[in-house]
């Protein structure tokens, strides 16, 4: 990986991580183009940047995150799904983080259940969060873990189906991404110590650039979403889902083979 990459996959994930689109799907493609895909730094890379947009909504949420202990026990409740089904399947997940079919296919299903879930949880307009929800919501958050199936887009359309509004929904879901994000770079982290990976000083660089470009892209995806699905909902996300599947589709099969070699 060069430094041009590590910028490309730091925007890429600030923009996407918030955004019902697929981060991890998007960057697989992204890397996979670059045919850096395969390589063990790429993998940990992805991951660790994370640490910048986890930044970013501490950030523009600072506030809150000091509301009260119950807050966090919420967060914890949410959480807990994917540390449990992320430990037992960590190793098929890995397997799928470098197919672009998975990704294409989970995108092109997750665009049309986009376009219909406006219709069909839209109008809700709760703002309280009990526990059972925040259990709910962590589940859904686990579909995530199919490469292309969004975290966020997963989370908040399962608060949607508790009866929240589209606003307290994605904002639970960015402080749900706070430790599961956290989680998933020290995972990660320790398995690439554990398995003798060692950083050149190249890496902490490239480490460090990924992690400030993902944090300043993400502080303006975040309010700019907000914004925007507040006022108009996720079908421009479904349609974006479908046509970025079908690319990669097309790409695959009949440009470029998008595998790992």
């Amino acid at each position: 990986m060069n430094y041009i990459e590590a910028i490309i996959l730091a925007i890429i994930e600030g923009i996407t991580e918030f955004l019902p689109v697929s981060s991890t799907g998007h960057m697989i493609v992204a890397s996979s183009f670059f045919g850096i895909a395969h390589e063990d730094f790429t993998k940990l890379f992805t991951i660790v940047i994370q640490l910048g947009t986890i930044i970013s909504v501490i950030v523009l949420y600072f506030k809150r995150f000091f509301q009260s202990l119950d807050f966090y026990f919420k967060l914890l409740v949410a959480f807990i799904p994917a540390v449990v089904l992320g430990l037992l399947f960590s190793d098929a997940i890995d397997g799928l983080l470098e197919n672009p079919i998975t990704v294409a296919v989970s995108l092109i299903i997750g665009g049309v259940l986009l376009l219909k879930v406006d219709d069909w949880f839209g109008d809700e307009e709760g703002t309280e969060i009990s526990y059972l929800t925040a259990l709910k919501i962590g589940f859904f958050q686990c579909l995530a873990m199919i490469p292309g199936v969004s975290r966020s887009g997963a989370s908040i359309v399962g608060g949607m189906t508790q009866k929240l509004s589209r606003t307290v929904a994605a904002e639970f879901s960015f402080f749900l991404a706070v430790p599961t994000m956290l989680g998933a770079t020290v995972k990660k982290s320790y398995d690439y110590y554990k398995a003798g990976f060692e950083l050149t000083q190249e890496h902490i660089n490239l480490l460090i650039i990924g992690n400030v470009v993902g944090f300043i892209v993400a502080l303006i995806a975040i309010k700019s979403f907000i914004t925007y699905l507040s006022n108009h909902g996720f079908k421009i996300f479904g349609y974006y889902r479908i046509v970025a599947g079908v690319i990669v589709l097309l790409i695959h099969f009949f440009v470029q083979k998008l595998t790992i070699i």
